[in-house]
């Protein structure tokens, strides 16, 4: 077997084989290797025509086939499999080599693994990959990791692979070192389940107080897509909320059980967040609210339990409805991202990373599932000032919620008073109060804690910590 191949992927499921054909497609030779050499046959047999395909049906074969330095991709399963396939390729590779991991690996796994292969030589480049299979075919959002100089040689494979924001510009950049590219991947992934949890509270709203029925709904969101909502999932709710089931003639929407299901993903960037003292309230409330919708006994359960009388709206407050809800979207979507870059930002700061937040809104531009019209203006507001301690102290953002404020509190009031539930809409409004308030009742939860636990407060007035006698005389020390 010839030294040919440019690249290699091992791991041949669906994301696998097509992130193979992307690199074929674009003019490399790709080694191809699974751990069920007939998976590797049929690839060959059906996409052969694509481009240069090498077959291996061994590790040796697979790591002979590879031009140096080599460039070898594991898609695989994240965790012990993603281990298992590393003990099963690291002993073949010399040092300068890589191994380029485009699962959905945990990034606290990615920096372990990173660490133990730098003593070997080998460049581990945790990358994370968006964009569904479509996605990995036609050109994904890439979210690379590692050292510089991994990136120096594989970094223009992968921005010819990605996709191509509206500006053309490669929808990749090297993140930063060991497992900042995982990390960054994971808090995609949180943002993505407030985005879908905001929609979904869109369309019941619609649905339960607007009375609308699943197409018109459809149309709706066409139109939403015309304008600032413009994004990808925005687009592909459309599309499944016309669609008919054809055994019964049904909206499909109202065929499927309504219980949400998850891989992770979101659960460890509200995890990692409360590791950071980073609030992501919205992600969060999008991630419990999966978990509730699977608890089936306890929802049954609680089937009687009392609710208002729900009055749908006419048809002369319909529409007014529906642009009120577009706000409180907007505004809450608007908030779910100012959280998902918080997270990344303390992320970095606590890794050293120096991940750049306008790079990460660039590449979200193209190809990823959060892909949406307004990350260019993100872009262009950490472009413009790298140190933006938030979204909402951008001018431009902070002057569309105030706009937003009076509709988005009106729908969730409209929410409240019909018994419609709408987390995530309530948290993304109360992260905004929160941020605003003058004073927070942080004051007085500090002044219990000092009372049950002796566990200090600061004053307003003068440095230091202190501690009241409340057992005592009430006296205050200095703590």
């Amino acid at each position: 077997m010839s030294t040919s191949a440019q690249i290699g992927v091992t791991g041949l499921a669906v994301m696998g084989r097509n992130l193979a054909r992307n690199f074929a497609r674009n003019g490399y030779s790709v080694a191809v290797h699974n751990r069920t050499a007939a998976k590797t046959r049929a690839l060959v047999e059906e996409f052969g025509d694509e481009g240069t395909f090498v077959a291996a049906e061994s590790a040796e074969e697979f790591v002979a086939a590879l031009e140096r330095p080599r460039r070898l991709v594991i898609m695989v399963k994240a965790g012990d499999p993603t281990d298992a396939v590393i003990r099963e390729f690291a002993p073949l590779l010399e040092p300068g080599d890589m191994i380029i991991d485009g699962g959905n690996a945990h990034f606290a796994d990615t920096r372990r693994r990173e660490k133990e292969l730098r003593e070997q030589g080998i460049h581990f480049v945790g990358t994370g990959v968006s964009g569904g299979e479509e996605g990995a075919l036609l050109g994904p959002s890439i979210m690379p990791g590692g050292s510089v100089e991994s990136y120096a040689t594989l970094g223009p494979m992968l921005e010819k692979i990605s996709a191509k924001a509206a500006d053309g510009t490669p929808c990749v950049t090297h993140c930063g070192p060991d497992g900042a590219g995982h990390f960054v991947k994971m808090v995609h992934n949180g943002i993505e389940y407030a985005d879908m949890q905001l929609i979904a509270e869109a369309y019941h709203l619609l649905r339960e107080v607007a009375g609308y029925s699943p197409a018109e709904i459809a149309d709706i969101f066409r139109t939403w897509n015309q304008g600032r909502l413009d994004s990808y999932l925005i687009e592909i709710t459309a599309e499944v909320l016309s669609h008919v089931d054809a055994a019964t003639g049904k909206p499909f929407v109202d065929v499927v059980q309504d219980q949400a299901e998850q891989k992770g993903t979101g659960r460890w960037t509200v995890q990692i967040a409360l590791d950071l003292g980073v609030p992501v309230s919205g992600i969060a409330e999008a991630v419990f609210a999966r978990s509730l919708s699977g608890h089936t006994e306890l929802r049954e359960a609680s089937r009687g339990l009392a609710g208002p009388s729900v009055t749908p709206l006419g048809d002369a407050e319909k529409a007014a409805f529906a642009d009120k809800v577009e706000q409180a979207l907007y505004a809450s979507k608007i908030v779910s991202y100012t959280q998902g870059f918080h997270e990344i930002q303390a992320g970095s700061e606590e890794y050293d990373w120096n991940i750049d937040l306008g790079s990460v809104a660039a590449i979200w531009r193209g190809g990823c599932i959060i892909r949406a019209a307004f990350l260019d203006r993100i872009r262009a507001a950490y472009d413009a000032r790298a140190d933006l301690p938030s979204l909402l102290a951008d001018k431009s953002f902070a002057e569309e919620i105030a706009a937003a404020q009076d509709d988005w509190r009106a729908v969730l009031v409209a929410a409240t008073q019909q018994g419609v539930p709408t987390p995530g809409f309530s948290a993304a409004l109360a992260y905004y109060d929160a941020l605003r308030a003058e004073r927070l009742p942080a004051a007085l939860t500090q002044g219990q804690r000092d009372f049950f636990g002796a566990h200090t407060y600061r004053r307003t007035d003068r440095e230091g910590s202190f501690h009241t006698l409340w057992g005592g005389d009430r006296s205050e020390v200095p703590a």
